[in-house]
This record gives C-alpha cells, sequence and structure tokens, in this order.
C-alpha cells in the first residue's frame, strides 16, 4: 500500500473546507484558511500546509480558536490601520490587511496594517505575495509562542517569528523571501515528531540547553536562532514589531498554535506596504530587474523562493502527494 495519496489542488482545498466546517468555523473563514494550507502545500511548505488541519479543528472545536470571528478594522488613519482578529483565525484578518493596504498604499504611497488578537500566521510569504500581485512592495512580521530562549538563556521567550518581503517584477512571478528566524520554521520540527524521524542536531534544544536529534524533545525545549547570538537579536526586533507595536501578547503570554487546551494565542502581525512608483520615480522595476541579472549572471546562483515555483510546477503536473496517515487523521475527522 502506498505511503502517500495524490490530491488535485480543488479537492484538498475543499477536503479543509468540509473539515473546518464541521468544526464550528463559518463557510467563509474556512475556505481562508482552505486557500493558505493549500497554498503552503502547493508551495513544499507542508509544516504551514496540510498537517495543520488536525489542529486548527481541535481548537475551534474547543474555543481556543473562534471558528465563526470576523475580523473588525477597529482604527485607521490615511496609511495606517489596526485589525483585531477576535481570536480567529489569522488568515481571515489577513485578507482584510491586504486588502485595504493594496487600496491605501496605492494612495499613500505606502501604509501599514496591524493586527492582534491573531492566531497561526502560516506561510508569511503568502500574504506578501499577494500584495507584489498587486504591484507593490510588501514585508510582514509575525511573532507566535515561545520558542526561542534570548541568547545565552534557557527558556523560550519569542517564538519563531517570521519575517517575509516580496516585490512585484514586471515580466516574472514575484520576488519573495521568506525566512523563520529559527534554523527551521518549528512545523517542520512537528512534521518530523508526527512521523516518528530524526532531526538534525543543530536545530534545537532540549529542556537543559542541550542539542537534540529527537523532535518530541526538540518541541518541548527550544529552537535554535538563525545567525545565533545576531539572529537572537533579530527575533527580538520582530517581537517588538509584531506583538509590542500591534498590543499582541508577547511569545512567552502565548498558548501553543498545536494543541485545543488553553485560551486563545492572541500573537500579533504588521504588515507594511510600499508603491514602488512614489519611491522610485518609476525606475523600480528597470532597478529590480537590473539587480536580479547582476545575482543571475553568476554561475550556481538562484533566486530566494524559487523552489517554491518550482514546487507549484510540480503539482500543477502531477497533483499533491500528501502522507496517507495525514490524510487518514484528517478523513476521520
Amino acid at each position: 500500500m502506498s505511503d502517500t495519496v495524490v490530491l488535485d489542488v480543488d479537492s484538498a482545498r475543499q477536503l479543509v473546507v468540509s473539515t473546518l466546517e464541521r468544526h464550528d468555523t463559518s463557510p467563509a473563514n474556512a475556505a481562508s484558511v482552505a486557500d493558505a494550507l493549500v497554498a503552503a502545500e502547493r508551495d513544499g511548505q507542508k509544516g504551514h500546509g496540510l498537517s495543520r488541519v488536525p489542529s486548527y479543528a481541535a481548537q475551534a472545536a474547543s474555543g481556543k480558536v473562534d471558528g465563526r470571528a470576523i475580523p473588525v478594522l477597529v482604527d485607521e488613519k490615511p496609511a495606517a490601520a489596526r485589525i483585531d482578529a477576535c481570536r480567529g483565525f489569522a488568515f481571515p484578518a489577513a485578507d482584510l490587511a491586504v486588502d485595504w493596504l493594496a487600496a491605501r498604499a496605492t494612495d499613500s504611497g505606502i501604509a501599514s496594517a496591524a493586527i492582534f488578537r491573531s492566531h497561526h500566521f502560516g506561510q508569511a510569504g503568502y500574504h506578501v505575495e499577494r500584495l507584489a500581485a498587486r504591484g507593490l512592495v510588501a514585508l510582514a512580521f509575525a511573532n507566535s509562542p515561545k520558542a526561542i530562549a534570548p541568547w545565552g538563556g534557557r527558556s523560550g521567550v519569542f517564538g519563531t517569528n517570521p519575517v517575509a518581503f516580496a516585490a512585484p517584477r514586471a515580466s516574472a512571478d514575484p520576488l519573495v523571501v521568506d525566512l523563520s528566524l529559527s534554523k527551521v520554521a518549528r512545523g517542520k520540527i512537528l512534521v518530523a515528531a508526527e512521523a516518528g524521524e530524526p532531526i538534525p542536531g543543530d536545530w534545537a534544544l532540549d529542556a537543559d540547553g542541550h542539542p537534540t536529534t529527537d523532535a518530541p524533545t526538540a518541541l518541548g525545549g527550544t529552537m535554535v536562532p538563525m545567525g545565533d547570538a545576531k539572529g537572537a537579536a533579530l527575533v527580538l526586533m520582530v517581537e517588538v514589531l509584531a506583538a509590542a507595536l500591534t498590543g499582541a501578547n508577547l511569545g512567552f503570554e502565548a498558548s501553543s498554535f498545536f494543541d485545543a487546551d488553553g485560551d486563545s494565542p492572541g500573537v500579533g502581525q504588521l504588515l507594511i506596504a510600499f508603491d514602488p512608483a512614489t519611491f522610485s520615480g518609476g525606475a523600480f522595476p528597470e532597478r529590480l530587474e537590473t539587480l536580479v541579472g547582476a545575482m543571475l549572471s553568476q554561475d550556481g546562483v538562484r533566486l530566494p523562493g524559487s523552489r517554491r515555483l518550482e514546487s507549484r510546477a510540480r503539482v500543477a503536473a502531477e497533483g499533491l502527494a500528501v502522507p496517507k496517515s495525514l490524510l487518514d487523521r484528517i478523513i476521520g475527522l
């Protein structure tokens, strides 16, 4: 018996929608979540893809996440907005932010949107790429439950705190940079734990601060920041931008994204969009392509995010290969 089952994108999306709807999630919110999770699965970011469905469904059913929440624009100025995710999934609030930013950044040259009382933001590049598709340069910052200790410490204070950037290109897919500030996204360790597989020894530390290759032990310890001390400083920067600046829960105050216990995580996100024509006087497309050309003129250079495009092409031709064990769990819900 095969260890994987191949689904087309539409079938995968409908599976997520129907599963979440059965777990007290509104059709509109289920569709927003499904779009994001299936996009992550399609892009090869499985830690932010279908592997999240069981925990999302459990949290909606328990009320840890309000699956019927409608995000609210609680304050806005000409180029700044504050959005309350209302303890719901992050994706409907991010949808609202993307639409608002697309309109306001074009008018003002730059616009920002802060999201609070939010949840797992998923693949951060998904959100900025949608802004780049509308002609904008975009940044996203998100905080998450504690997973990284301050440099020199042993107890988690910060999350893995992703940063994403996207820029439109004149005749190609947007340039997208999507980084977790841990050496790897914590979702990859979750996938390894569920599969019973070891992890590399430089990904995480156990509760005593020692390196571990055991994924469940790593989930009970802390993540190693990308770039060691310098990465830990970047994690702090994102925590300030995504949580302190938005009025959201700090990483050490937020409950887990992975289980149905406790209060809502209540984390935050910050998105910033720039109109490139305003800042460059119209020179941005040529300047970006000159930069990209200089990079790609060297043998062995790949643009960041190119693997996601390769994964999309493969999925378009072959479908989504989903582990049968995961598919059985989702169907069993």
